[in-house]
């Protein structure tokens, strides 16, 4: 059955599964397009390396360019698309929560907590190199939002609320990252500026595995979710009186969309912009009422690979940390969107 815009597929009489054709159209496009752009970061960089040489580089697992290929851009390539897809994934949890297009996972201070957990961790000496802490920085990010979440509940959960509250424990967090950067040594200062700007450089299949075996064991709940956040586009009230149990639902798109956003910033660090954006580019793309969870995840994979490419090429031989282009790009984003929300009001 169609209607406009949308196919209604009844594979068995008892399923039945709406299909937003526009939506299909742009996803094809989005992995084309992130396939031209894994491709073209194989190939470019300080050396320059033929499509059919990457190919047969990639097909035999040796040649000359063995090191270049194998062991540098494609576990790096792959890292950076895993990361774009949990952080734009965790942006459309997050906004589809709070009803704010301004909202991602730093606003309720993942990033932030993550970040005071590697000075921390750093300053007692329980580890030796914020290369070597991803679970310290999940678990500071997880602790960071759980905190944001008790704080803001009062007899129930009001978005605006939550976004503020976040927006204070970030602040706070932040100081104490200030104070440990302030009072370090200066080689260990530099270690966690570098950290804290967000990178792929020198990361790669160590960090990649244990984000897609996240993001693997969360497709059952990203399934639950695409389903979850169609309701919560209405308000509160009208969302309840269709069975919907608004906090708890609530509660579970955060926390998954959380987790996400933790596991991805200690994989690489905090990486600005990419849990805004990409929800935002992928419901304009779409068109939608409700954000796009799989182009969401599109996005956000090709975002952050063409940042990458562009992160280790427009400088050369200089490498900009990737977090640090995708704060320059997203700054001015972020001020086009509040004057358009201003100009709506």
């Amino acid at each position: 059955m169609t209607t406009t815009g949308v196919t209604v597929l009844r594979p068995r009489p008892t399923i039945s599964l709406v299909l937003h054709r526009r939506s299909a159209v742009v996803a094809v496009a989005l992995v084309l397009l992130l396939a031209v752009a894994m491709g073209a970061a194989a190939c470019l960089g300080q050396t320059y390396l033929p499509p059919a040489e990457v190919w047969r580089t990639l097909r035999t697992g040796g040649g000359p360019h063995d090191l270049v290929v194998n062991e540098l851009r494609v576990p790096r390539i792959v890292l950076g698309a895993l990361v774009g897809t949990a952080l734009g994934l965790a942006g459309a949890l997050v906004q589809t929560v709070t009803r704010n297009p301004l909202a991602s996972p730093d606003v309720i201070g993942v990033g932030h907590g993550a970040a005071a957990a590697t000075v921390l961790a750093l300053s007692t000496g329980l580890v030796a190199s914020p290369g070597a802490m991803p679970v310290v920085s999940v678990v500071g990010g997880l602790a960071a939002a759980a905190l944001v979440y008790v704080l803001a509940w009062r007899h129930g959960m009001r978005p605006s609320r939550f976004v503020l509250t976040g927006v204070g424990v970030g602040v706070a967090l932040s100081a104490v990252v200030q104070l440990y950067l302030a009072d370090s040594e200066l080689e260990a200062a530099e270690q966690v500026k570098l950290w804290l700007t967000g990178s792929l450089n020198g990361r790669g299949w160590e960090q990649a595995g244990p984000l897609a075996v996240v993001l693997l064991l969360s497709l059952p709940a990203l399934v639950w979710a695409g389903r979850a956040v169609r309701p919560l586009g209405l308000d509160a009230d009208t969302a309840a009186s269709l069975g919907v149990r608004v906090d708890r639902t609530r509660l579970a798109l955060t926390v998954l969309g959380v987790v996400l956003a933790a596991t991805a910033t200690g994989a690489a660090g905090p990486i600005g912009f990419v849990a805004l954006t990409a929800p935002q580019l992928a419901r304009r793309l779409t068109r939608t009422p409700q954000l796009p969870l799989l182009c969401s995840a599109l996005a956000g994979a090709l975002i952050l690979v063409t940042a990458d490419l562009a992160a280790r090429t427009v400088l050369p031989p200089l490498e900009v940390p990737v977090g640090a282009l995708t704060s320059l790009v997203g700054g001015p984003y972020l001020l086009w969107l509040l004057g358009r929300n201003k100009a709506r009001g």
